[in-house]
Formats: C-alpha cells, structure tokens, sequence
C-alpha cells in the first residue's frame, strides 16, 4: 500500500525558495512509483531538474519516462494554452493558439500563466486525461512554486471563476479550485531546511494555507546535518582544537565542532518549528556529495518510506 500522503491523486510540494523542492518531489516520485503507482512528476515554469538528475532531456511539454512508472513533465503555460485551445475549440482554437498576437495577450493577463500551468496540472490528475491518447496518472507530484508564489497558483483558479462568473473560464476555475479544495483528492507538502528564514517562511505558509481552507499534510525538513557528538564530546574537540599544532589535524578537529555547532542550531530550528505547526514534521538527512545522482535519491526515497510509515499509522485511526 502507498504510504501516506502518497494516496492522493494530486500532491504539491512547495516551500522556499532553495530548500530542495525538486529533491523532495523527485525522491517522493521514486517512492511511489516503487510501490506500483504511475507517477508523474510535474514541474511547473519550464524547469527541467527532475530530467537532469536522471541524465535525461526531453522537449518541454513532453511526458518522458525517467524509470518504470515513473514521469516527469515541464510545463510551459504557453504550451499548455495552446493545448487547452486545440481540446475546446478545435481548428479555430489551433488558430488563436498560433497568433503571437492573441499569445502576447493572453501571457499579459494577470494570472494568466499561473491558471494555465495549474490547468495542466489537473488535467494530468483526471482518471480520464483529455490529451489525446495520454494515459492517466495514479499520481502527479508538482514542484511547485516557492512559498508566496505557490500559495498564489493554488488560489488563481477560484479567483478566475469569481471574476468570469460565467462561461468556459469560469467553469474551468470552478472545476479546478473543487479539486484542489478536495482533499480526498488533493495533498500539500512543506519542504523546509532547518534554519531561521525557511522555518518562518514555513510557520507562515501554514498560517496562509489556512486562511484559504488548505492545510499542510507534512513538512519535510531536508538536509539535516548529524549531531554525532554530545555536549560533553563537542567541548573536548574545542580543547583538542586549541591546542593542536597548525596541520591537517587541528583543521579537522575545527570542522567537527563546526559541524556539531550548525547540527546543535539545527536541533533548535526545528524545535521552533514543531511547537508553532499543527502538521507532522518528516525530516531528511544531509548526503554529502557533490551532485545528487539516482542513487542519492534512492536513499532519500528509502529515507521518506521509513519517515511517512508513522504518518500513515496517524491517518488510518
């Protein structure tokens, strides 16, 4: 069985800007697919880490296949309006698709954007796709904009609907805000690094969510460092330090207690954090590497089954 969140056809990852999003929606990708789901992961503003990290490349706007069951597509709002034109006005809407005029227009309205990728986005949710000849989806993970922007997406297509109130845009708005408000259908994920600015960000994320009648399934904390000493260890490595000679060893002492002080203000973040949100708190190690690789991401897969397990448990009394 899926662990929990992961049994909802629509999951967005979102959080601030840096903290590893696309990590956390790719390795939540990986898990899913491994438990038999068809997965895609969307990423939204024609960014295209996920494929990179899989040593892929694909057009934009493509469903490409990185592993067994698992997808990634980026979606360009310029693709997706023309798409959303040929499926609900044929020939003419190829035409308006194709006049730079009318796409110089539409990419200027405000929302616009945001309302056509969060289109696409749902379209690829639907157990009946409307693409020609798509498969559907067991579940789509979205890489979603950073904090502000990402609380923003989720709203546009209500706010479209009350300004259109009627006809096709209206309806589209409509359709669109009852699925993200579904939450049978639909999840939210925080991801956040345990420092000052991203936690803030986070407690304020949920505080906005709310006020739109959402809520945080969970957030994740990526990149925690380890805390492989303890208070009394950490000041016998300052002492050592201190008195070592000027070489490779007095320069490694200097990097432990280094590395326990960054762990030890880690810890008291993500207290901070835990006492202001109503919503689990998951959290992911810090890998030590140059670049993350699949088998990175396999590990953070392996690290988010073992951490949404208990989640699941909370979910099923």
């Amino acid at each position: 069985m899926l662990p929990s969140p992961l049994r909802h056809r629509l999951l967005f990852i979102t959080g601030k800007g840096g903290v590893g999003k696309s990590t956390v929606a790719t390795a939540l990708g990986l898990l899913a697919a491994r438990h038999g789901a068809r997965t895609v992961v969307a990423e939204l503003a024609g960014q295209e880490r996920v494929a990179r990290a899989f040593e892929r490349s694909g057009g934009r706007f493509e469903e490409l296949e990185l592993s067994p069951g698992l997808f990634t597509i980026s979606i360009d709002p310029q693709h997706a309006m023309e798409e959303y034109l040929r499926v609900k006005a044929g020939l003419v809407g190829h035409a308006l698709g194709s006049s730079r005029l009318f796409s110089i227009f539409a990419m200027a309205t405000p929302g616009m954007r945001e309302l056509l990728s969060v289109g696409k986005v749902w379209e690829l949710s639907q157990p009946r796709r409307r693409t020609s000849g798509a498969e559907p989806y067991d579940l789509v993970i979205v890489d979603a904009p950073a904090t502000g922007h990402g609380v923003g997406i989720l709203r546009t297509p209500r706010t479209f609907a009350e300004i259109a109130r009627v006809g096709p845009i209206a309806q589209q708005g409509q359709a669109i805000a009852a699925t993200l408000a579904d939450r049978e259908h639909t999840s939210l994920i925080a991801v956040c690094t345990p420092e000052e600015m991203p936690v803030n960000e986070t407690l304020e994320l949920e505080r906005a969510l709310g006020e739109e009648g959402l809520e945080l399934e969970a957030v994740i904390i990526n990149a925690r460092y380890p805390e492989r000493f303890d208070e009394r260890e950490a000041r016998r490595l300052a002492s050592l330090a201190a008195d070592a000679a000027a070489n490779g060893t007095r320069g490694a002492l200097r990097a432990a207690v280094s590395e326990h002080a960054r762990a030890r203000a880690q810890a008291e973040q993500i207290e901070r954090l835990r006492a202001g949100l109503r919503a689990p708190v998951l959290e992911l190690p810090y890998l030590f590497c140059e670049q993350l690789g699949r088998g990175e991401l396999e590990q953070l897969a392996d690290e988010l089954e073992a951490a949404l397990e208990p989640v699941g448990r909370r979910g099923r009394r």
